[in-house]
C-alpha cells in the first residue's frame, strides 16, 4: 500500500474516506496480555533499548486490533537520559530522573550534542518497524513537549504538586526559558532523525501543559510547540500536537503550522471542531473511562463523536488520553469495530447500495 492510500494520511488531508480511522494513545503497552508477558523477561529500559523487542511491542496492537497506525514503542524521558540525566525505573515510584534540573549549574551539565548517536536504537527501531508493517500500516513517531520534558527533569520523579517546577517557572523565568530552549533543539533534531528514518507522521504530547494557567500555557509551551511545528514542516510530515488542558490552550496553537490537533477528553469537541476544522485535521476524543462501561455506552459515546462529523474527513478518532492499563480487552475490541461500523454510514457515497 501506498502511503498516501493510508487511510490515517488520508484523513489528515480530508482526502474521501471509506471510513474513520482509529488508533488509540499508549496502545502499545501495559493493558496488553503479550505485553506485560514480554515485561517478565525484560525491564522497561532494555526493551525500549533493544530494537527487536521495541519493534514487537509496537507491532503488538496492529496485530491483536488492526489498528490504522502504529506508534513507535519508546519512551518520553530518554531525551532527558540522552541529555545526561540518570533514569531508572521503578515498581514503585515509576522513573526517576537524577540529579533534578533546577538552577544554571545543572543545566550547564546537560549536553545536547550527539543526541542522534545516543538515540541510534530509537532509528533502528523505526527501521525495523517499518520493515515488519510491510507497507500495511503507517507508523507514528513522537517526543515529549519541551515543557513536559521539563516537569519531569525539574521534579526528577512522576509528580504531584508540581511544587519545584513552578519554583524554577515562577522563581527564574529567563533561566526556565534557557531550559525549554535547549529541549527544543534537541526534540527538533529527535524528530527530524524520526522522520529521515521513515516515520509517516509525529506526534508532540505535552502531557503536563494542563498545569499551565492559561495566560502563561502560550509563553512557557505553546511557542515552543510552534516552534516544532514549523521547523518541521518542510520536511513534509504530518505534526500532531496534543495537549492537556481545553479549549483555551488549543486557542494557542491556533497559528500554529501543524496539521492535525489532539483534542483531550475535557474539551467539548464540538467546539473545537468549530474553532479549528478549517485549518487543521482533529483527533480524539473519546473519555478512556467509557470502555470501563458497558457496550452500549461505549457505542453511544462513539456514535456522538462520529455524528459531530459525518460524512466530512479531517476526523481521526482516539481517546482523549493515554488507555488505562486495565480495561478490558473485549471493550477496545468492541470500540474498534464500532467505530469502523458506524462510521462507514456516513461515509458511504450517493449511490451506494447495501449488498
Amino acid at each position: 500500500m501506498r502511503n498516501n492510500e493510508y487511510l490515517f494520511l488520508r484523513a489528515i488531508k480530508k482526502a474521501s474516506l471509506e471510513r474513520t480511522p482509529i488508533w488509540i494513545m499508549r496502545q502499545a503497552g501495559r493493558y496488553l496480555p503479550e505485553y506485560k508477558a514480554l515485561r517478565q523477561k525484560y525491564d522497561f529500559l532494555t526493551v525500549c533499548k533493544t530494537p527487536e523487542l521495541a519493534t514487537e511491542i509496537t507491532l503488538q496492537p496492529i496485530r491483536r486490533f488492526g489498528f490504522d497506525a502504529a506508534i513507535l514503542f519508546a519512551d518520553i524521558l530518554l531525551i532527558p537520559e540522552a541529555l545526561g540525566q540518570k533514569l531508572e525505573f521503578t515498581a514503585d515510584h515509576g522513573p526517576l530522573l537524577s540529579p533534578p534540573i533546577r538552577s544554571l549549574s545543572d543545566m550547564t551539565n546537560l549536553k545536547i550534542e550527539a543526541i542522534r548517536e545516543k538515540l541510534l536504537f530509537v532509528s533502528r527501531t523505526i527501521q525495523m518497524s517499518r520493515r515488519e508493517l510491510a507497507g500495511k500500516t503507517p507508523l507514528i513517531g513522537f517526543s515529549g513537549s519541551p515543557f513536559t520534558l521539563a516537569v519531569y527533569m525539574i521534579e526528577g520523579q512522576p509528580p504531584r504538586h508540581f511544587k519545584h517546577t513552578k519554583s524554577f517557572l515562577y522563581g527564574n523565568t529567563a533561566l526556565f526559558h534557557q531550559l525549554l530552549q535547549k529541549l527544543t533543539t534537541v526534540v527538533i533534531d529527535y524528530l527530524k532523525m524520526q522522520i529521515e528514518t521513515g516515520v509517516e507522521a509525529v506526534q508532540i504530547f505535552d502531557t503536563w501543559g494542563n498545569i499551565l494557567p492559561p495566560h502563561l500555557f502560550g509563553e512557557f509551551s505553546a511557542l515552543y510547540l510552534k516552534k516544532i511545528a514549523s521547523d518541521l514542516k518542510p520536511l513534509g510530515v504530518p505534526v500532531i500536537l496534543y495537549t492537556r488542558g481545553g479549549i483555551n490552550h488549543l486557542l494557542e496553537l491556533k497559528n500554529s503550522q501543524a496539521q492535525v490537533l489532539g483534542v483531550d477528553w475535557q474539551t467539548d469537541l464540538a467546539h473545537a471542531k468549530y474553532l479549528f476544522y478549517q485549518d487543521y485535521a482533529l483527533q480524539g476524543n473519546l473519555d478512556p473511562a467509557v470502555l470501563y462501561g458497558s457496550k452500549e455506552a461505549i457505542s453511544r459515546e462513539v456514535e456522538r463523536i462520529l455524528s459531530l462529523f459525518k460524512n466530512e474527513s479531517g476526523h481521526i478518532f482516539n481517546l482523549g488520553h493515554g488507555i488505562p492499563p486495565d480495561v478490558p480487552l473485549d471493550k477496545v475490541e468492541f470500540l474498534v469495530e464500532e467505530v469502523r461500523r458506524l462510521s462507514a454510514k456516513y461515509h458511504k457515497k450517493k449511490g451506494d447500495h447495501e449488498q
